[in-house]
């Protein structure tokens, strides 16, 4: 972890070129700046119950949004029987999407990742506590992160990040280390969302009437293409409730409780 000693002081304050947004957790409206300055986003899942689409959507949506190039990070492939199954349900998620498989623990399993940790980068790491953020740190840099076990129970982690952190990369560039976080909640992310779901994307806007709601209307392009197998269901629904979030976070509280009482 970057300390700066004493006497040090920033020589200037660099403006920001990306910066990653969530909604705050709780049920005050207000944004929490992740991180600033940002070239890549490690999205960090493991191989076993942590696994989730939905979620990794939702990641996605905030990389896009903020213009940063994602990564998809596949941990403890050691313990998986059917990694590629694992694969096989991320690639469809976005078009030239980077998926790497890895065991955290082992440092020649992260030469691929290496690539992207050179001189001038600076990425960052996200994810639920328990896939192997810590580990990756470690071997990625020589810091050295506390680690704990994942709960056989339930498969989550417990926080052993509990604050951000900045680290120097063995190979010249920088890594945000970031709190585990099981329920991301999307700030303003409408376009993020279009760029995620270009799949869906692609139907908008060519549906026999403009003001088609995609349920039962004819003509509605969305129903056909669900129905010749053009789009999944799952996406679909997906792609909705997260317009819906968004459209629920830009009505006013005084909106919110009128609409609850009626």
């Amino acid at each position: 972890m970057l300390i700066p000693t004493e006497g040090e002081r920033p020589l200037r304050i660099l403006n920001r070129e990306t910066v990653l947004i969530r909604k705050a957790a709780g049920k005050r409206i207000h944004d929490q700046t992740i991180a600033a300055n940002v070239d890549t986003l490690f999205i960090v899942m493991s191989c076993d119950q942590d696994f989730n689409v939905s979620r990794l959507e939702r990641y996605l949506s905030l990389a896009n949004q903020a213009k940063i190039s994602p990564v998809i990070v596949l941990t403890k492939i050691d313990l998986s029987a059917d990694t590629e199954s694992f694969k096989q349900s991320v690639i469809s998620l976005q078009n030239n999407l980077r998926i790497e498989c890895v065991n955290a623990k082992d440092y020649a399993s992260l030469l691929s990742l290496r690539t992207l940790c050179a001189e001038g980068q600076t990425i960052a790491l996200v994810g639920s506590s328990g896939v192997g953020k810590s580990t990756l740190i470690n071997n990625l840099t020589d810091s050295d992160q506390s680690t704990a076990d994942v709960s056989i129970e339930d498969g989550k982690g417990q926080h052993t990040t509990t604050s951000r952190s900045l680290h120097l990369l063995r190979d010249g560039g920088l890594i945000i280390d970031t709190p585990g976080i099981r329920e991301l909640q999307l700030s303003d992310c409408e376009t993020g969302i279009e760029g995620t779901f270009d799949d869906v994307s692609q139907f908008l806007g060519c549906c026999k009437f403009s003001n088609c709601q995609h349920q039962t209307e004819k003509g509605c392009a969305i129903k056909d293409a669900l129905e010749f197998g053009k789009l999944e269901l799952r996406r679909w629904k997906s792609y909705q409730k997260l317009q819906e979030e968004q459209r629920l976070r830009d009505i006013p509280k005084y909106e919110k409780g009128r609409s609850r009482k009626s």
